[in-house]
């Protein structure tokens, strides 16, 4: 497989979050959904952030942009663009950086898209907003932008309304959208959940094709390992609101070091297992996510873990370095790599 190459000049860090905590304060106690996670986007790369329902992918994100609504807070960490720590901006501040400088892609385009505003308003007020264009500059940049994500007769669908497009279509709409004034990191949060499989590769194919054309670094947030295997060069593997993997996609496929990534690899269909005879079931990880706010002692991971000991229920696996550029949060990471390949 031909993985897509960063874009030039890839060492430059366009985003970075350090020891970021996100805590949502309810009655029932303290949840907390991202608890202690740190990552970097290199400038132009594609970044995966990998993991089931509940284990913080999009809070870490909503953290980004400051979205986060009561009770949630963050409550420690920083997260820095340009030399600059965005928890430390005001709020006027904050609001000239998201559309601008970060933008986000969110799971559902029906509930992100404004039922009654047409589609040419909702891209030209963000361009208005964040490039002081005029009002017809914006409306003719709208235009540009649906031709752009490759919408047929875009002069004539800026005229139109959200529910009169498909999801794929409202889909490009968002993506048009969140890159129409040029921004540096593209937030994409399970961009193509809910569409069929032709549309999915229809849109992660133009995502990546505009990431080239423009060097917008992009977060892909998902839970599918196929789209992660097309298209990041790198790839961040969470579970219960911590970081429990990182590596190169190449390496992670090659070598997985965390039970928890072996569980997601073979949970996922495979063409060459379905043409043998007896392909088997897929596996599945047993057991369920812990509770956010009653996490269990020790690795939080170790309830479901075949590969669990008696260390792994009282202490907590250090996140460290196994390999050149591969870390992992596992005591068993040799174990885990040799069972996988066993």
């Amino acid at each position: 497989m031909t993985r897509p190459s960063p874009g030039a000049g890839g060492v430059e860090k366009v985003l970075e979050i350090e020891d970021l905590k996100t805590h949502f304060f309810t009655r029932d106690g303290v949840v907390r959904a991202v608890d202690g996670v740190s990552y970097h986007v290199l400038k132009g790369e594609t970044l995966g952030v990998v993991g089931e329902s509940g284990c913080g992918k999009s809070v870490t994100a909503l953290s980004v942009l400051r979205l986060i609504a009561k009770p949630g807070r963050i409550v420690q960490g920083k997260i820095k663009m340009s030399g600059r720590n965005l928890l430390e901006l005001s709020d006027e501040e904050m609001r000239s950086i998201r559309g601008n400088d970060v933008s986000m892609i969110f799971q559902e385009p029906m509930t992100s898209l404004n039922p009654v505003l047409t589609l040419g308003r909702q891209i030209s007020e963000t361009i208005m907003l964040h490039q002081g264009l005029s009002k017809k500059d914006a409306w003719d940049k709208s235009v540009e932008m649906l031709k752009l994500v490759r919408i047929p007769e875009a002069e004539r669908r800026v005229h139109e309304y959200p529910f009169q497009m498909s999801g794929g279509m409202r889909q490009r709409v968002m993506i048009a959208m969140a890159l129409s004034c040029n921004p540096k990191v593209l937030l994409a949060d399970e961009p193509t959940t809910a569409l069929d499989v032709t549309i999915q590769a229809q849109i992660l194919h133009l995502m990546l094709e505009l990431k080239e054309k423009t060097g917008t670094a992009i977060v892909l947030i998902t839970h599918d390992l196929g789209v992660v295997a097309e298209t990041c060069q790198r790839v961040v593997v969470m579970y219960a609101g911590k970081k429990v993997e990182e590596a190169t996609a190449d390496e992670l496929f090659e070598r997985p070091l965390h039970p928890y990534t072996v569980g997601l690899m073979k949970s996922v269909p495979r063409l060459d297992r379905a043409a043998t005879e007896n392909p088997g079931r897929l596996m599945e990880i047993p057991g369920m996510v812990p509770s956010l706010k009653n996490m269990p002692p020790g690795c939080a991971f170790q309830p479901r873990c075949p590969f669990a000991t008696e260390r792994c229920k009282v202490e907590i696996p250090a996140f460290e370095m196994k390999a050149s550029g591969h870390y992992a949060a596992c005591f068993n990471s040799d174990k885990v790599a040799e069972a996988y390949h066993g």
